[in-house]
């Protein structure tokens, strides 16, 4: 009974621990530099969107663009995380460039609002660029 009741306690400390433990990472909204894009859009054409921004040190990791859509109005940031407790350099690597495609659906004017950091306040900013969609 006692060997029992030793295999029982041993075999639940050992299945309770977990050696590997996930990493964790903090994530961020990182500004856009620069961007290029057409001064016209065709419906149902596909253009090219070219987005430059600055990674605050080499830890941080690209994540994707943000994109959120909300009749013709698109906003548009970059998504990066931060391995914790990762140590890294406080040199500024160089621009990062990436693009997405845009495909109008509809004729009209559409604002592209490209984040572009936090003023003084902590306050979103944006720089809105109206693009003239035709048929």
């Amino acid at each position: 009974m006692k060997k029992i009741a030793l295999f029982l306690v041993l075999m639940t400390s050992l299945l309770s621990c977990s050696v590997d433990q996930p990493d964790s990472y903090t994530n961020y909204i990182l500004p856009i530099d620069s961007y290029t894009l057409p001064s016209t859009f065709t419906v149902g054409a596909t253009h090219e969107v070219k987005l430059k921004f600055q990674k605050p040190t080499a830890c941080y990791n690209y994540g994707g663009i943000y994109y959120y859509s909300l009749d013709n109005t698109r906003t548009i940031a970059i998504y990066a995380d931060v391995k914790n407790g990762e140590v890294c350099s406080e040199a500024l690597p160089p621009l990062s460039e990436v693009s997405f495609n845009f495909v109008p659906s509809t004729a009209g004017t559409y604002i592209f609002k490209f984040y572009k950091g936090k003023d003084d306040a902590g306050t979103d900013v944006f720089e809105d660029v109206e693009i003239t969609v035709t048929e």
